[in-house]
């Protein structure tokens, strides 16, 4: 029997590990309800993954939450927001006009452009005004 390098053989447990965390939770795209395939946290920022200059990101709603609650992207960038709770809800600059996904029923998916001004953009749920978050934009 060959013996693999004790580093390949970590590196195969760690991609095997999230590919199951993966498949129970529903990664980018699915339309699963439950959970997202991220802890959702009260606060903390989270990047638009890769270098400076991404032009995407993503954002989830469940159980009446944003996740991530805070989220930095260039400017311009298409914020898509999935919505796994079984009820309707939005995503909208709050106070202002910058961006609003309209309504995003239960299991459907939304996108806006992120504004082009650097800065601070508040956002809530426009049915569910205790629902909120920040987009920023540098």
């Amino acid at each position: 029997m060959t013996r693999f390098p004790r580093r390949i053989a970590l590196m195969a447990a760690a991609s095997t590990l999230a590919l199951a965390a993966c498949s129970s939770t529903g990664c980018a795209g699915s339309t699963a309800t439950g959970s997202p395939p991220f802890p959702s946290t009260a606060s903390g920022t989270a990047s638009a993954s890769g270098p400076v200059g991404v032009s995407s990101a993503r954002i989830t709603i469940s159980n009446f939450a944003y996740s991530p609650v805070d989220l930095t992207v260039a400017p311009g960038a298409t914020v898509t927001v999935t919505n796994h709770d079984s009820t309707t809800h939005t995503l909208t600059a709050h106070p202002g006009s910058a961006f609003n996904t309209g309504d995003i029923g239960p299991g459907k998916t939304a996108s806006f452009t992120a504004p082009t001004t650097p800065g601070s953009y508040p956002y809530i749920c426009l049915i569910h005004q205790f629902m909120h978050g920040t987009l920023t934009v540098s």
